[in-house]
């Protein structure tokens, strides 16, 4: 199809909500001026202020007047440079981009025990249930990482529809004494698979429960219970998953890891089969040496080239090959944070690598929200980081997913997924490869493409600065 390679250099911005005293009567902020220009080396972007004051919620006695989330942000487009489908200009990535989505609604689905837990939300009087945070609190998440940002007096569509969202969910959460909520109420219906990794399996420890819709459970390998840790990534967590290479010099198969494998594909994910998109999320912090060394190879200065996270395997995969992947890999000599997709079984696939080097998005012993897309119909791939998108580049040109030309959609292969590699390859153990030194939380599979304002919504729901 067309449409390839869009705006993979833009931000998503959500600027900051204000509280601001009123002294007598209500009155409201302006900014100078009604419209703003930014110069981006020789590219100028303008943003466009709709009406002349935010959008306010008056509180009790009216001796406050709050913003909800971002009520004072309006979004902005940067063109693309002309001839350069992916834009690597610093300035170009620090202006900000309107979302191109809106939200959707909908109910989880799926049977067995613990549909509510499946749905993302935490037992009624449990440990999760966090006491529910003012607006201004809310509203204060976005204060260090927009204060340099340009604010407009009112909020866009696209922010006004992430503001809605968030505080639906507050709202449901709440009156369904969920406590702190987990997962966005648009993407429950298409959460496939969910790993908090507080819901062992009470049969076997060493099994993670899925709180997505799927009940795909995942193993975790080597370490077992061990591997859960009390160091939770964000507000509504109080555990994460360890990760980690066990013998650096040894040929073995120890390494700590999680997944699932099938050789003949794993039934419950068929909700990948012939799917038109993906999405991958979750929670990661670095801990150890990464990368490790090749424990397969005899040279003591051998290293792998690549840092494994989280993927759902091909229908044809023998634990390594991937349908839709979030990693780092080793591209033109320099460790990068990639989306790695594949659309057909034993095809080509095509990486997305990011701009910025990957210590800085993955900063040793800090939790980052990472997420990526996946849209084999138009072969797009998008990465972003605590909710923005992270600008990069494609590493191979032409068309390696097939998707010119009749039939319409493109769509993966007809085939249930062989599993979930997490922590590294091969979920079945029978080798070791890729192993990542850091830990996981919150990790969530969608078999659709979430859409920026989404992703920015999920990261705001549980964002431990809150």
């Amino acid at each position: 199809m067309r449409f390839r390679h869009l705006s993979v250099g833009t931000t998503l911005l959500l600027t900051t909500a204000l509280t601001t005293p009123l002294s007598g009567a209500a009155s409201a902020t302006k900014l100078s001026g009604t419209a703003a220009a930014t110069k981006l080396s020789g590219t100028a972007a303008a943003t466009e202020l709709s009406g002349t004051a935010a959008a306010t919620k008056l509180s009790g006695d009216a001796t406050t007047i709050t913003t909800r989330l971002s009520g004072t942000a309006a979004a902005t487009r940067l063109p693309r440079a002309a001839g350069n489908p992916a834009s690597t200009d610093p300035a170009a990535r620090g202006a900000t981009s309107a979302t191109e989505a809106t939200s959707r609604t909908g109910a989880a689905s799926g049977t067995g025990a613990g549909r509510r837990e499946a749905a993302g939300e935490p037992e009624a009087g449990s440990a999760k249930a966090w006491p529910e945070a003012t607006v201004a609190e809310v509203g204060a998440a976005t204060t260090e990482a927009e204060a340099t940002q340009p604010q407009a007096e009112a909020a866009s569509p696209e922010v006004e529809a992430v503001e809605a969202e968030v505080e639906a969910a507050r709202v449901e959460a709440a009156g369904k004494g969920w406590g702190w909520p987990t997962v966005l109420p648009s993407l429950r219906r298409n959460l496939v698979a969910h790993y908090d990794f507080e819901h062992p399996d009470p049969a076997n420890p060493a099994v993670e429960q899925d709180r997505g819709r799927s009940g795909t459970g995942i193993t975790l390998v080597n370490g077992g219970a061990d591997m859960r840790v009390q160091d939770g990534a964000h507000r509504g967590s109080r555990t994460s998953v360890q990760v980690r290479q066990v013998s650096p010099t040894t040929v073995s198969s120890d390494d700590w890891k999680a997944g699932v494998y099938s050789p003949t594909g794993v039934p419950t994910l068929n909700a990948f089969n012939a799917v038109r998109g993906a999405t991958i999320m979750g929670w990661f912090k670095m801990t150890g040496q990464n990368p490790s060394p090749n424990s397969n190879s005899a040279n003591p200065d051998d290293f792998y080239g690549a840092i494994g996270l989280a993927g759902v395997l091909s229908g044809n995969s023998q634990g390594h090959d991937v349908r839709a992947l979030l990693e780092l890999i080793t591209v033109n000599g320099e460790m990068r944070v990639v989306a790695l997709g594949r659309r057909v079984d034993g095809g080509s696939s095509q990486t997305f690598a990011a701009d910025r080097p990957w210590q800085e998005i993955l900063p040793p012993g800090e939790w980052v929200f990472l997420a990526a897309t996946f849209d084999y119909d138009t072969a797009t791939m998008r990465l972003y980081k605590n909710g923005r998108p992270l600008s990069g580049f494609y590493t191979l040109t032409g068309d390696p997913w097939t998707i010119e030309g009749p039939p319409e959609p493109d769509l993966a292969s007809p085939t249930d997924p062989r599993g979930i590699k997490i922590g590294g390859s091969y979920p079945q153990n029978n080798r070791e490869g890729n192993p990542c030194n850091c830990r996981m939380d919150s990790l969530m599979f969608l078999d659709r493409i979430a859409t920026p304002g989404q992703v920015l919504a999920q990261y705001l729901l549980v964002a431990r600065h809150w």
